[in-house]
């Protein structure tokens, strides 16, 4: 059993001004229970308690999402858990311990009810007022801006409030948000935050993509709240004369507005500029993406999002600056509010994601315990963190950088002791780099899992890059502070600036180097849910091995790995036998895979295969899904245009007008694609071929599209149009 020294401890805490950023991290994980984790001794579920009430949430917010249960079946649920738990205290004392498992289960019903109420009212769709319910063809919207507007590459875009439809002489409240899409336009400048216009035009239902193994783009935006969009140009909406801000995010918008304009007055190039904003107050509309991709191929994306990192950074500051409250008795209390304050201000600044609140939260908790002795458990400071979270949000839930901060947390809390004892260095320096690795390498052993599912990549030289990128990009976070301070001096601002810009630029040259190291990236890992459930529960058993040395938990663990193992074995024998013909949904592209096994051979636009963006977007999942690679030898034969055979099946290919005669006897057609608008009339084709299925894909107008599909629903032929039912996928075997 680990004993903590009083008067170390006590030494500890008189020594902390001098303690660098980086270090001041590690404390907060110390003064929360990092380094005396609790002996096999202590029961793990009563030093968290709140972890069961976070469970039961959890499985409530999980249950209502996926299937969506009437409510008052779960305002019965409280009512009877909580008359249950209330008719407890009227037992006899003795019969009290008898019956604690139904108090228990009667509290964590309560809670799991909880979470499903939650689930059900965050969900837009359920509001009476939902736009959805109350927008009809032909209604005139009203909305307000919720946010100043972002440029795209041919848009600017910004979130909207609806707040009132109009119908010929009445008008009608409405909730619900959407996108609008403005065409670029000087007149645009006019708008911002708060600003209402009104417009005619129809309302687009939000739709995914359907290519297999797509982002789920229309769950994103509804968690959001965002369930509609709209393109407007610059003669289809009006600009109202009166705004509608709320003080928060008004002063919020203003205040990020004045840190974006110091830093790209100071800093000039392009690429620098983006990653210091982003680095500084989470602002990423500037970010380079292939900067981007190589920081998430290299394992430290995680600099670029704000996270524990940068409010410890924060947290150290404060701490430093309101060191001399901190001998005065009478003002004191003013310090951990004042620290408090600033680590909530710059959270909100950053934007309030998740993983900002989740740590403003933790070190929320570390500074109002600084007055006390006691130690608490880490597990029930973090369950009570996420409880919170959740109940703002339960969609939250969702959210990776939700996942990845309180996995990565835990998983530092378990295995950094373990891990940093596999080596013991006398010089502090060597130490302290050996700790921050020791961290780095702890904190995978529970977001790999998430990673791979979420990302399908695992980057294999994390740690030498971690090595250099996390301590410089402190000091470059620390820089970007002192700039905000001395912006007032244009002279030294610019020399900041400077000195800024080329640290970003080592530290992105550091990165992009290292990315280019041969095998530095094991990417197009693919692991379904199950599989996922089944690490995470290995990595999970494994871990209260180690705390509690249970020997059922080691036997969990090992039944995990082996299941993990089987699922992935039989995973790969389905890929090895897997035949298909996939038909994907790219705007204004062609584009067709045939499957064979663990092979494919694509047919469609030479340009999607020069466009990394289209093709990691739209293509890439799904050959990771499908666990396949390209190859020349896939057996398409016969091919005469405009037709091939891919095994039994006899595809036609339509790109352009042809004229066919008449036959008697029709061959039979088992696949017709029609891409690039030709002139095409299907009664006319039937007439010479005897077609099973026709496929529209997305380079064709939506209005010869609704044509085709008008002819095929009089013909009795399927017809699958990309465009609105997503990819079309047949299956061979």
């Amino acid at each position: 059993m680990t004993v903590t020294d009083p008067a170390a401890t006590e030494e500890t805490e008189q020594n902390s001004g001098s303690r660098t950023p980086l270090s001041s991290i590690f404390l907060a994980l110390q003064t929360t229970y990092l380094f005396h984790m609790p002996a096999a001794t202590v029961y793990f579920w009563k030093k968290a308690p709140f972890l069961r009430l976070l469970l039961a949430l959890i499985a409530g917010i999980i249950l209502q999402w996926y299937w969506q249960i009437n409510p008052s079946i779960y305002w019965i649920i409280i009512i009877t858990g909580i008359f249950l738990s209330c008719s407890f205290f009227f037992f006899p004392f003795f019969k009290r311990y008898k019956f604690s498992a139904l108090n228990g289960t009667a509290v964590l019903s309560v809670f799991f009810a909880l979470g499903a109420l939650l689930a059900w009212h965050k969900d837009i769709r359920h509001h009476d007022q939902w736009l959805g319910k109350e927008y009809k063809a032909g209604d005139t919207v009203i909305v307000r801006l919720d946010e100043p507007l972002v440029e795209k590459t041919k848009s600017l875009k910004a979130i909207a409030s609806v707040t009132y439809l109009l119908h010929q002489n009445s008008s009608r409240q409405a909730s619900g948000k959407i996108i609008i899409y403005f065409k670029k336009d000087s007149s645009l400048q006019q708008l911002s935050y708060g600003s209402q216009i009104i417009f005619k035009k129809p309302l687009q239902e939000i739709r995914n993509s359907g290519n297999p193994g797509g982002f789920d783009y229309k769950r994103y935006s509804l968690f959001h709240g965002v369930t509609h969009q709209v393109y407007l140009k610059d003669d289809e909406f009006d600009i109202l004369n009166s705004k509608k801000e709320k003080w928060l995010p008004a002063f919020i918008f203003r205040a990020r507005e004045r840190v974006i304009n110091i830093l790209r007055t100071n800093i000039k190039e392009d690429r620098e500029l983006g990653l210091a904003e982003a680095l500084l107050i989470g602002y990423k509309d500037d970010l380079d993406q292939s900067l981007v991709q190589s920081y998430t191929n290299t394992g430290v994306v995680h600099i670029i999002a704000i996270s524990g990192l940068h409010l410890g950074l924060i947290y150290w500051i404060l701490v430093q600056l309101l060191k001399p409250l901190h001998k005065r008795k009478k003002i004191s209390w003013l310090r951990p509010l004042l620290i408090i304050t600033g680590l909530w201000l710059f959270s909100l600044l950053a934007g309030a994601q998740p993983s900002v609140l989740r740590s403003a939260l933790m070190f929320t908790c570390i500074v109002l315990g600084e007055g006390y002795t006691k130690r608490t458990s880490l597990f029930n400071t973090l369950s009570l963190s996420a409880f919170i979270l959740l109940c703002i949000n339960p969609y939250w839930l969702w959210d990776v950088g939700f996942q990845l901060s309180y996995t990565a947390v835990i998983s530092i809390v378990i295995f950094m002791r373990p891990i940093y004892n596999w080596f013991y260095f006398k010089n502090r320096t060597i130490d302290f780099l050996w700790k921050l690795n020791a961290v780095t390498l702890a904190a995978q052993v529970f977001t790999v899992p998430f990673s791979i599912y979420h990302f399908h990549q695992f980057p294999n030289y994390f740690l030498l890059t971690n090595f250099v990128a996390v301590p410089l990009s402190s000091f470059i976070l620390i820089g970007e502070i002192v700039l905000c301070i001395i912006s007032f001096i244009p002279a030294l601002a610019l020399s900041a600036g400077k000195i800024l810009s080329w640290l970003i630029r080592a530290m992105n040259s550091y990165v992009e180097r290292v990315e280019a190291i041969r095998l530095s990236l094991w990417d197009g890992l693919h692991i379904t849910i199950p599989q996922a459930c089944l690490l995470i529960t290995a990595a999970a058993a494994i871990s209260y091995w180690l705390m509690e040395q249970s020997g059922k938990a080691l036997k969990w663990g090992l039944l995990s790995l082996i299941g993990f193992l089987a699922l992935r074995s039989l995973s790969f024998i389905v890929s090895d036998q897997q035949q298909k013909i996939i038909v994907y949904n790219i705007p204004q592209k062609r584009a067709v895979d045939f499957i064979n096994g663990r092979k494919y051979f694509f047919w469609g636009d030479s340009s999607l295969l020069a466009d990394d963006f289209a093709r990691n977007f739209h293509l890439k999942p799904s050959r990771i899904l499908h666990r396949i690679k390209p190859s020349g030898s896939i057996s398409i034969y016969n091919r005469e245009e405009p037709f091939l055979q891919y095994q039994s099946k006899k595809i036609l290919l339509l790109d352009k007008a042809a004229a066919w005669q008449p036959a008697a006897t029709k061959p039979t057609v088992d696949l017709l694609i029609i891409s690039k608008n030709p002139t095409l009339y299907i009664n006319r084709l039937v007439k010479s071929f005897a077609i099973r299925q026709i496929v529209i894909d997305g380079s064709n107008s939506s209005r010869k599209a609704a044509l085709w599909k008008k002819d095929c629903d009089s013909l009795g032929i399927p017809c699958h149009d990309v465009t609105t039912e997503g990819a079309f996928v047949m299956t061979l075997r």
